[in-house]
């Protein structure tokens, strides 16, 4: 099952996203210029957020190229709330916060007294870096898999417009939250790639096929000889698996 949400993807290319997690603003720009028309929506997280990402977020989302901003929130309501109307104006189409219930519900709220109707809020369940022992040393008891599905089933009862999680939960997702919520995966890998800091990864084909609607797809693309048709390799895999 697809997500039938209004930021459901259009097409195989607008499922990929691919992470500007370059050092400049420069080096971001040189990157959309080399994939420009072969990935549907660009990431700026936190290395280029404090290098004038936000600034470029906002210029990327005024020339319509979809931008996800990769900020995790997480902080007390108020905090959340005034951070999510700034967001909105910025004209990004994807936030992320961290999916702990009282942070989602200030999140929705917040954005409920807006104008804007194309800020999709995502949830972050659990790191793709993380496995079960590395939950245990943070607290938290229990399978990886039984805190996704309740932080799945917490973001669908507030009102989010998606969830994060690794495509080895694709499918629980997708059963907890049905096809009102999409789902984006980090830690996808194309056969024969190197996991890098994630452990719990699966490929592009595999990710589609579990119930992944948006793919996170990073180092494949941006350290490859040519980003352009290493991107297209992968839209033509989503392609074949939808």
């Amino acid at each position: 099952m697809a997500a039938s949400s209004r930021f459901a993807p259009k097409s195989a290319t607008h499922r990929l996203m691919l992470p500007l997690d370059v050092p400049t603003v420069e080096e971001a720009r040189a990157l959309i210029a080399a994939t420009k028309g072969a990935v549907g929506v660009y990431k700026i997280g936190m290395e280029l957020q404090f290098a004038g990402g936000l600034k470029l977020a906002e210029e990327l989302a005024g020339e319509g190229i979809e931008v996800f901003l990769d900020v995790k929130l997480l902080d007390i309501d108020n905090t959340i709330a005034s951070a999510v109307r700034n967001i909105a104006r910025m004209g990004v189409r994807f936030v992320t916060l961290h999916a702990y219930p009282r942070t989602m519900r200030a999140a929705v709220a917040a954005l409920q007294e807006t104008d804007t109707k194309d800020l999709c809020l995502l949830g972050v369940t659990v790191l793709t870096s993380m496995d079960e022992e590395d939950l245990l040393a943070a607290g938290y008891r229990g399978p990886v898999a039984g805190l996704v599905e309740a932080r799945a089933g917490d973001a669908r009862a507030v009102g989010m417009g998606g969830i994060v999680c690794s495509p080895l939960e694709a499918g629980l997702v997708r059963k907890a939250v049905g096809g009102e919520l999409v789902v984006v995966t980090p830690g996808v890998r194309p056969a024969g790639s190197d996991k890098g800091d994630q452990k719990r990864v699966m490929t592009p084909g595999d990710a589609i096929r579990a119930g992944s609607d948006y793919l996170v797809i990073g180092r494949p693309i941006s350290r490859a000889a040519d980003p352009r048709r290493a991107a297209e390799a992968i839209t033509a895999e989503i392609e074949a698996a939808l």
